[in-house]
């Protein structure tokens, strides 16, 4: 099955990122006017990065170094960056070949220099780019780190004194692609943490029959 795939058009789609027509449309204008070579080598670094989710492709120093070296402006680089990543995201997504992205984008108005950077440089990064955006669905999250605060909440009800308690944990996660820790924040009524609370030994309680 051969996917359509057109950029002006990419509202349908609803992955990680949705810019909309306009602002693809200036940013398939902002592409035609980067060297190719310059488009390349951005392409390229990209695409190593675009499995880890929580890390930034670029530091902003090196940002302030693109924007000099495009001649753009930080708003105009940030639209250049976020669509070339939600590009090859849509190609990782289908699994498109080479030469249907190059084909779709020259479509949507690529020129033609820009499009075949993309197919060559998904041709040699696309295959490994999918296995570990695989591999990154499949591999659960580790707990790194645990907090807890108590949060008193007032009653809706301003005739009401009583006040709720809600615990509130935070867990520190992270995968095997990077070491940034993810924060994740969990709130929890006292009946619901007293729930969490058995479900946790009952869990323990069958770790421990299989040791």
């Amino acid at each position: 099955m051969v996917h359509s795939f057109s950029i002006v058009a990419i509202r349908e789609w609803g992955f990680q990122t949705n810019p909309s027509d306009g602002s693809v449309r200036k940013a398939v204008s902002l592409f035609n006017t980067i060297d190719t070579g310059k488009f390349s080598r951005l392409l390229s670094r990209i695409i190593q990065k675009l499995h880890l989710k929580a890390e930034s492709t670029f530091t902003e120093e090196e940002e302030e170094k693109l924007q000099a070296a495009f001649s753009v402006e930080k708003q105009n680089l940030h639209l250049i960056l976020e669509t070339i990543t939600f590009i090859l995201e849509q190609a990782v997504y289908h699994n498109l070949k080479p030469a249907i992205l190059q084909q779709q984008l020259e479509h949507s108005h690529v020129d033609h220099d820009k499009a075949e950077v993309f197919a060559t440089t998904w041709a040699a990064a696309g295959p490994e780019t999918v296995e570990k955006f695989r591999q990154r669905i499949l591999s659960p999250q580790k707990l790194e780190t645990v907090g807890w605060q108590l949060n008193l909440q007032m009653a809706q009800s301003t005739q009401a004194k009583q006040k709720a308690p809600q615990a509130v944990l935070e867990l520190g996660v992270s995968n095997d692609d990077s070491k940034a820790l993810e924060k994740v924040f969990v709130e929890f009524s006292h009946q619901e943490l007293f729930e969490f609370y058995n479900k946790l030994e009952t869990i323990q309680a069958q770790l421990d029959s299989l040791t």
